[in-house]
């Protein structure tokens, strides 16, 4: 049974019932506007503020709008028009700049006053300030989006003061980190999310749900072999393992004991490796390690490698993780770190994909025939929840680089779908 949540006795549940006039700070390609049309609500593409020329573009190829970039910095409660609540339901979504809260940054935080792109949080304040100067109309909904450093313990603090804020301006507060991968796309994806409604109401997140999806099942059927790992990039990728396996981070391979993995293969398998991954053909048996498909301590794969009987997976590509100095195991379907040397855990994800960023360089997949290819863009954006149709709009209007950019800076689709459908 459920727990019974004491908010939920105090507080009944937040419905909408108006037609939506949605607000997307930080719009990026609006993921929040998609998720309205795929849910078939009454909406209005109301207002967008977003300061990337290139994203703006894919917003308006997707969506059929016509939007300018525009700063945050000079937006005001005017531009904003809050206007008869009574009739409309107003939503606005601030998934504002993560580069100084993310591990991958160099978490400058997002203090108010400190300057930091992440530190635009403050903005949103103040738009909210000078709504309530302006006529005391606020939006009814709130929706922010981050990653999930946004409430670690080097952003707790700023955060809760955030909180303080909201509540004072009278809404009441929601938040919970969510995967994509447990609402139905196969992407090993956290991120924090806060509901906030205006008056003394209730928000249930969703709960998650069993993966149908595959990351197999995201990939294109014909790929271009620019996207496969050349020699020329496993090369670059050996030199930076060479200056780095000194440092004991246990991420570069020895080549005389990947010799070792190969004499205690039978002529039934065979290998090849390089300083980043170990190509493995044929039916192999790591060991006991094989119920938790990783092979520890470098030294010690030589005499665990024997030949299976039968019935055992195959290995295709061991991966080096810094985790005890072990490699893990990548099958056909499975993603790899390819360019995150300093990864230090998760460098494989079994039948689904890493975290996207906003290069296609990061993370790729092993092929069926003991390869690794990146993703190619279209498969990024389907990896966060839209359709085709989405991208090849976009695609007339952006290089790779942007749609690479634009997908890994985006919201998953699919999650927004389940967090707004609670909100009807």
């Amino acid at each position: 049974m459920d727990q019974i949540n004491l908010f939920e006795m105090l507080y009944g549940p937040y419905k909408i019932t108006k037609p939506i006039r949605l607000i997307e700070l930080f719009a990026g390609i609006g993921s929040q506007a998609k998720t309205l049309e795929r849910l078939n609500v009454d909406f209005q593409h109301y207002k967008v503020v977003e300061f990337d020329k290139y994203a703006i573009k894919s917003y308006n190829a997707i969506h059929g709008t016509n939007f300018e970039t525009s700063d945050i910095t000079e937006i005001h409660a005017k531009d904003l028009e809050i206007v008869e609540t009574d009739k409309y339901e107003y939503i606005m979504t601030y998934s504002f700049p993560c580069q100084d809260l993310s591990l991958a940054g160099k978490q400058r935080g997002m203090k108010k006053g400190s300057g930091t792109r992440s530190g635009l949080l403050w903005e949103v304040e103040r738009l909210l300030d000078e709504c309530v100067e302006t006529n005391g109309n606020l939006p009814q909904v709130l929706l922010m989006e981050n990653v999930p450093e946004v409430i670690g313990s080097k952003n707790i603090e700023h955060f809760q003061e955030w909180e303080r804020k909201l509540e004072s301006l009278g809404y009441r507060s929601y938040c919970q980190v969510l995967n994509a991968k447990d609402y139905g796309i196969p992407q090993n994806r956290r991120r924090c999310f806060m509901i906030s409604v205006l008056g003394d109401y209730y928000y249930e997140f969703p709960k998650p749900f069993e993966l149908q999806l595959r990351l197999k099942d995201m990939l294109e059927d014909e790929i271009d072999e620019k996207f496969f790992l050349s020699q020329k990039i496993i090369d670059g990728f050996n030199r930076h393992a060479e200056r780095h396996k000194d440092k004991g981070n246990g991420f570069a391979w020895n080549p005389t004991r990947g010799e070792g993995i190969a004499h205690a293969l039978t002529a039934s398998a065979s290998c090849r490796s390089s300083d980043n991954f170990i190509i493995v053909a044929g039916t192999i048996n790591i060991g006991n390690n094989e119920a938790n498909n990783r092979v520890y301590d470098i030294e010690g794969i030589s005499p665990t490698l024997n030949t299976a009987q039968g019935g055992h997976r195959q290995p295709k590509i061991l991966v080096p993780e810094k985790i005890k100095k072990g490699y893990a195991e990548a099958y056909e379907g499975d993603g790899v770190y390819i360019n995150r040397p300093h990864q230090k855990r998760e460098c494989v994800q079994k039948g689904m994909i890493q975290t996207l960023k906003t290069s296609g360089d990061d993370v790729g997949v092993v092929t069926s025939d003991s390869r690794i290819r990146k993703l190619t863009p279209l498969e990024y954006w389907r990896l966060m929840g839209f359709d085709d149709e989405d991208f090849y709009k976009a695609e007339k209007v952006n290089s790779n680089t942007q749609l690479y950019k634009q997908a890994g800076n985006s919201i998953v689709v699919n999650v927004l779908e389940e967090i707004f459908k609670k909100l009807f």
